[in-house]
């Protein structure tokens, strides 16, 4: 069907299909990053039930390494607020690709549709049309 479609249409359609690239890209990139806030924000939560005299060690590539309370903590917390930072970055792209797609779609279903009558059919929606003229 697309060698069909006008080049305009068939330009339209190739962006659209980017676009919906975009958008799964995007989508794994939120769900990566909620999923390392929600990581990060329980183990901060847990931390509050550790006692800050405790021996703590932190996860360096493939070594652990002993640290103290308030390093983890704020480490912690950081990780937190990027992470945060990250996932509201992501929606708000989200949301820009997703009004993008609708745009387009718009206008790649006016171009398609323009000479159609719509949905209705020529005849609106009244149904046949009148007393049975040409």
């Amino acid at each position: 069907m697309q060698g069909n479609l006008p080049p305009e249409a068939q330009e339209k359609l190739e962006q659209l299909q980017d676009l919906q690239d975009t958008a799964q890209q995007v989508a794994m990139q939120k769900n990566q990053a909620e999923t390392q806030l929600s990581e990060s924000e329980n183990a901060l939560d847990e931390l509050d039930d550790i006692d800050e005299d405790a021996t703590m060690f932190r996860e360096v590539g493939e070594l652990f390494v002993k640290t103290d309370y308030e390093t983890a903590q704020s480490d912690l917390e950081d990780k937190v607020d990027s992470l945060e930072i990250r996932v509201e970055t992501l929606n708000k792209q989200e949301e820009r690709v997703r009004d993008q797609f609708e745009k387009l779609q718009s206008e790649l279903q006016e171009m398609l549709g323009g000479g159609a009558g719509g949905p209705s059919g020529p005849t609106g929606p009244g149904g046949a049309g009148g007393a049975g003229g040409a």
